[in-house]
């Protein structure tokens, strides 16, 4: 059943140019699978979950799929996944995603636990800012601009309609922050050097395009967390 999952997740992502396809996809399902073994999880629940963590996304499909899980129903459904399976795998979808831990939702069962994390993941280090860079190219935005900061302490609500900003405003709005949000040690040990990348990643950048004023950002932005 995973491999059909696979197939028709695959397909369904093909299209995507914004950093939410089947690679991040793939990515997210090997992270989740390494840590469901290291967390002694059920290593099928959590790869299943995890292939099936985009399907229905709001920013991919729209309100109504989100809420309804229009995809992921459709999907499991014709790869002959029993009720139980699905309630299992919804049940974690309607708690994974960043706009929703803002919202005070978390995952309770361990396999979405480390779904969460491993998408976390793959929303930080070299793959995150590559992500972060993919999605802005496709909705016409800039890498970095000296002169939009970033909007720290955002809501659910306001980040869900946020539509101004770069790359760089984005990783101190959210992907600075992933590292906190692990709820597993496996999720907290890979959060931690995927994050020193970034600032190291920051620090040359600002360096390199003579920023200093965003060097002291990053300072600054850094002693208080």
């Amino acid at each position: 059943m995973i491999e059909e999952v696979r197939n028709k997740i695959t397909e369904l992502l093909s299209t995507d140019k914004s950093g939410h396809g089947s690679e991040h996809v793939e990515r997210v399902a090997r992270i989740a699978e390494k840590f469901a073994k290291q967390e002694g999880a059920n290593v099928e629940t959590a790869v299943l979950i995890a292939l099936l963590h985009d399907a229905d996304d709001y920013k991919l499909f729209g309100a109504e799929c989100a809420e309804n899980f229009t995809n992921t129903k459709r999907i499991l459904a014709e790869c002959g996944a029993s009720q139980e399976i699905i309630d299992t795998v919804i049940a974690a979808m309607k708690t994974i995603g960043y706009s929703k831990r803002l919202a005070g939702l978390s995952p309770e069962t361990l396999e979405g636990k480390i779904v969460s994390d491993a998408d976390m993941c793959d929303g930080i280090g070299a793959t995150g800012i590559l992500r972060s860079f993919q999605y802005n190219i496709a909705h016409d935005k800039l890498f970095f601009d000296k002169n939009i900061f970033p909007v720290l302490e955002l809501t659910s609500s306001e980040y869900k309609n946020k539509t101004e900003g770069t790359v760089v405003t984005h990783m101190f709005e959210k992907l600075l922050t992933l590292k906190d949000l692990m709820l597993t040690e496996s999720g907290k040990q890979e959060a931690v050097a995927r994050h020193e990348i970034m600032i190291d990643f920051l620090r040359h950048y600002f360096d390199e395009v003579d920023a200093p004023e965003w060097t002291k950002y990053l300072d600054e932005y850094l002693a208080k967390r």
